[in-house]
């Protein structure tokens, strides 16, 4: 892992116009010299949203971290006995007892303890560097098209991963470990909605960088908003209908 400079062309994603800028991640193991360190605790949750605040990158080290994101990104030097012991979500009234919580963290998807020091962030206007994720917010009707994006060429099925606690994970060292985009609903994650980071019921994206250049060339090919969904339901239907009837007609199954 080394800090690049940046090398795809996301013009495209600016032109869609959402009202969240995405935000470039990168997952560093060697301090990143160029870039201001974050001064303030926050958590791992909230830096997306302070990224999309700032015209300069930052990055952030285990002691900038108040939550459990450190956990994720494999940056606590001992696991506390009593969070592998379930009794976090316990006493926080998110699991009715410790083995639920523990229960919910087979699930997690974390990065090896020591693999990753620092993490850094940039808004698209201030990234300057190659990132290994990319992070989209905003309601559904904005965030749609990159998973459409995404499946257009090839197929793939939208799917969300997550768990009531450590979103964080599902967030950031998930797509990177599994090259899997992921989207996460605000609202159902005890923390973000504690911490209310983001209005419930919006989205959040996060797109491992194999993904840039196929979610790129299908947003140069696809209709940005669907030629159905802009029309209206009984002018669609009147052309779905027709589109059946040429297909029955062209397939020679009506004699």
């Amino acid at each position: 892992m080394a800090i690049r400079p940046l090398s795809h062309d996301f013009s495209p994603f600016e032109q869609l116009g959402f009202d969240d800028e995405p935000v470039g991640v990168k997952f560093e193991y060697l301090l990143p010299k160029t870039i201001l360190r974050l001064s303030e605790p926050m958590a791992m949750c909230e830096m997306v949203r302070e990224a999309q605040t700032r015209d300069t990158p930052f990055y952030m080290d285990e002691s900038n971290e108040d939550c459990m994101g450190r956990g994720a990104m494999g940056m606590m030097p001992d696991d506390p006995s009593w969070a592998e012991a379930g009794l976090i979500g316990e006493r926080m009234g998110i699991f009715s007892d410790a083995g639920a919580n523990m229960r919910c963290m087979r699930h997690y998807t974390t990065f090896s303890r020591g693999a990753v020091r620092y993490v850094v962030f940039a808004r698209l206007s201030a990234l300057e560097f190659e990132p290994d994720l990319l992070i989209f917010s905003g309601p559904m009707s904005q965030c749609e098209v990159i998973l459409r994006a995404m499946a257009y060429s090839t197929g793939e099925m939208f799917e969300s991963k997550a768990t009531p606690v450590f979103q964080c994970s599902w967030l950031y060292s998930y797509p990177q470990l599994t090259g899997k985009v992921n989207y996460l609903v605000m609202g159902t994650g005890h923390g973000t909605t504690a911490r209310e980071t983001y209005e419930p019921g919006s989205i959040l994206v996060s797109v491992p960088s194999p993904w840039f250049p196929i979610i790129l060339e299908n947003l140069g090919r696809m209709e940005r908003v669907p030629h159905a969904w802009e029309i209206g339901r009984k002018a669609w239907l009147k052309e779905e209908g027709a589109i059946y009837e040429n297909l029955i007609h062209d397939s020679g199954a009506r004699h």
